[in-house]
């Protein structure tokens, strides 16, 4: 594979995993809704802009956009809304582990929906290392007690099993250019967030530079510019090495979270890290593959 799809696989995991310390800075003026909204709303924008300069045709039938309006609410509106949520009592780097369980739940969700794809034993065991590794990361809080810490990565964990039922309806749609899917899907996310977040969160004061430039970054930068390359480059790439991402974020997150933020970085969250990488690594098979524990078509 070229290097120059490698620094891009590169850039995109360091990328989202930024967007954790952004919801972050965010969180200092606005709401967590507001957050999703901002980012719903400028990626959708961000994406028109782009079709519109490419000369696409993002006409559709009626019933096809109310189903990408629903993949939408599922894919963006939901997860970019329960992360800020969940960061209000966890950190980003904390917030980034969680994130790398997106995989996991892809399988757990394709196993259990009609027509989906059944787990094996490896698969199986990924999921178990990964479970394994929320459970490590929620230990320092559980000794505690219940407690809002402890909710708010339950919270978390909510938006990467929003990711793998969004996976699951998003088949239905593969014929379809992905960047017209990602215009229509943010934008029938913004409709749904909006009325909620400014119902509930009322309407956004902003007077820090920082909060502008965070929105900024999450809406255009790592929603809509971010999708649209990740989209170009799996069609290149495939989904087998673009899938790799999944293991840069959680480590950008974390070294963000730390670097920028000051946050603590407890034993517990690298083995819970440790854990779910693990659980990646048995799901995704290559390695595996390669030092001969299992067959080609496991």
């Amino acid at each position: 594979m070229p290097l120059r799809y490698w620094a891009l696989i590169a850039t995109l995991g360091i990328l989202w995993g930024s967007s954790f310390l952004f919801n972050q800075i965010l969180l200092r003026e606005i709401g967590p809704l507001t957050v999703s909204l901002g980012r719903v709303g400028l990626g959708a924008l961000g994406c028109w802009a782009w079709i519109l300069a490419s000369g696409r045709d993002a006409r559709l039938p009626a019933g096809t956009v109310l189903g990408l309006f629903l993949l939408g609410l599922v894919f963006f509106a939901l997860p970019f809304a329960l992360y800020p949520l969940s960061q209000r009592h966890i950190g980003s780097g904390v917030a980034g582990i969680v994130n790398a369980m997106t995989p996991v739940m892809v399988v757990v969700v394709s196993h259990l929906w009609p027509g989906g794809e059944r787990a094996n034993w490896r698969k199986a065991l990924g999921v178990m290392a990964g479970l394994a590794g929320i459970v490590t990361l929620a230990l320092p809080v559980l000794r505690q007690g219940v407690n809002a810490e402890f909710w708010a990565i339950l919270t978390a964990l909510c938006a990467p099993l929003c990711y793998g039922i969004a996976t699951n309806l998003a088949r239905r749609f593969r014929a379809i250019d992905p960047t017209i899917i990602a215009a229509w899907s943010l934008t029938g996310a913004a409709l749904a967030m909006a009325p909620v977040a400014l119902g509930l969160e009322g309407w956004p004061v902003i007077t820090r530079a920082e909060t502008w430039v965070s929105l900024a970054m999450i809406g255009f930068v790592l929603t809509s510019a971010a999708f649209i390359a990740f989209y170009w480059l799996l069609a290149r790439a495939g989904a087998t090495m673009t899938s790799t991402v999944t293991f840069i974020a959680p480590v950008s997150a974390v070294l963000l979270g730390v670097g920028v933020l000051g946050e603590a970085l407890l034993p517990a969250h690298l083995a819970g890290m440790a854990l779910i990488f693990l659980g990646l690594v048995v799901i995704d098979g290559r390695l595996l593959r390669r030092a001969g524990l299992t067959g080609p078509a496991e």
